[in-house]
């Protein structure tokens, strides 16, 4: 009984995943159409270069076994090897991977990386196992991809509900099937790694240094204070951690957060600090933390604020709920937070909406910044990756925001069109084999 439950969970939730893909095809389309696309790499980017399904077995901790199913999309490669995060989600499935990819060949195409753009992950919930039963899992879904990644090839990093730890058991796999004299030199296979195993020190809040940066840069071009404004996050995670970090030493306000386990208002304001160690506590929990007032889900995204960043899962802002947000300015630390219809509706209330391509960038710079350290067995220190960081996402900012400007178009589609000429101009150049 309890099994079947957990497949009607699943189930229920495939419907609006299902969408994204529909929503990132019609973002590509109407970038593609503004800067009139060659028709033949039109084609070649509204489709995915290779799509890998693997179902593997693992024994658990009372010694029954389990077959899991995993996914990675390897959506384009022009620009560099493939890139992007794995997440253990029930929601998992080809059609999410599919637009999580391509998102990401548009992000690290923005961003000026020499990547492409991947994403994957096991359809489960990481909630229902043990630490022991979740690095098995890890290990035989790494040992199932086998050389479908790897450090030049295919270079997966962290996503929802995975983790240094993660990525620290994935690279360990890798380079135990590696030859002895290769193992050394394999070990950028994955980036996301702990300090201690060739992560990059500032990578943990790299997403979310980013997502205050766009806002930080929008409020400087618009000539905001951010000083006293009041900020909603969706997701109290590493990304949504990290943004309201930063904008409460920028002055700004907390005064709203949703996560599963419920949504908690106060308008006077809730400590960032005080709520990471609650949750931490209560398991990652935001609901009934103290001197705040629980709230209805549905009544989240109506809290009266200044700025909203929904770093939760894609499709939560829709036609349903567009119209009832107070916020002026959208920062995506998600992937697909928002989806057209209900853009449409934000853009024509005159509310900003900072693209997830552009907005949560930082963690794949982040990334690409371990990638290379590792690749020339170097070590940078956290506030030199801080600086790298912030120049990186500046260039993109103003590049962005120039072109909505000048084109007279929304921050998205003028971020879609950089990346998208980047990639084109490289098709241009070289050529279609043979």
């Amino acid at each position: 009984m309890g099994n079947s439950k957990k497949v009607l969970e699943i189930k229920k939730k495939k419907v609006p995943l299902k969408g994204m893909m529909d929503n990132v095809m019609e973002q590509f389309n109407h970038a593609a159409d503004h800067i009139d696309l060659h028709p033949n790499i039109r084609k070649i980017l509204s489709i995915t270069n290779n799509e890998i399904l693997v179902n593997f077995p693992v024994k658990m901790d009372n010694g029954d076994v389990e077959v899991f199913t995993g996914y990675r999309v390897q959506h384009n490669g022009a620009l560099g090897p493939y890139k992007g995060g794995l997440r253990y989600h029930a929601t998992v499935d080809l059609d999410a991977a599919r637009a999580l990819a391509m998102w990401m060949t548009w992000k690290t195409s923005l961003a000026g990386l020499p990547y492409g753009g991947a994403k994957g992950g096991i359809k489960i919930d990481p909630s229902l196992y043990s630490q022991s039963e979740l690095e098995r899992i890890t290990r035989r879904f790494t040992y199932a991809l086998a050389d479908n990644i790897g450090p030049e090839h295919d270079i997966p990093a962290p996503d929802v509900n995975t983790n240094s730890q993660t990525m620290a058991w994935i690279a360990d796999t890798y380079m135990s099937t590696r030859p002895p004299a290769q193992r050394s030199a394999n070990q950028h296979v994955v980036t996301g790694k702990p300090d201690g195993s060739g992560g990059l020190e500032g990578r943990d809040r790299a997403t979310g240094f980013g997502v205050y940066l766009t806002i930080k840069f929008w409020a400087d071009k618009n000539n905001m204070d951010l000083n006293g404004k009041r900020f909603i996050v969706q997701g109290f995670g590493n990304v949504g951690y990290w943004a309201s970090v930063f904008l409460e030493q920028d002055g700004a306000k907390l005064v709203g957060v949703q996560d599963a386990s419920g949504s908690i208002h106060n308008q006077d304001g809730i400590d960032v600090e005080h709520l990471f160690n609650y949750t931490q506590e209560k398991g990652g929990a935001v609901a009934n933390f103290p001197n705040s007032e629980l709230i209805e889900k549905d009544a989240f995204f109506a809290i009266d604020c200044d700025i909203c960043v929904p770093a939760a899962l894609g499709n939560q802002i829709t036609k349903d709920n567009a119209s009832k947000i107070k916020a002026k300015l959208i920062a995506e630390g998600a992937n697909g937070p928002t989806n057209v219809e209900g853009e449409k509706i934000l853009l024509e209330r005159g509310i900003t909406i900072i693209p997830d391509i552009l907005c949560n960038s930082g963690g794949v710079i982040g990334s690409y910044y371990e990638w290379l350290q590792n690749r020339s067995g170097e070590i940078w220190h956290l506030d030199e990756v801080m600086e790298k960081l912030r120049k990186k996402l500046k260039g993109s900012f103003d590049r962005v925001y120039n072109y909505s400007e000048n084109e007279d178009v929304d921050l998205r589609t003028a971020a879609f069109c950089i990346a998208i000429q980047r990639i084109e101009k490289a098709y241009v150049q070289r050529g279609i084999f043979p």
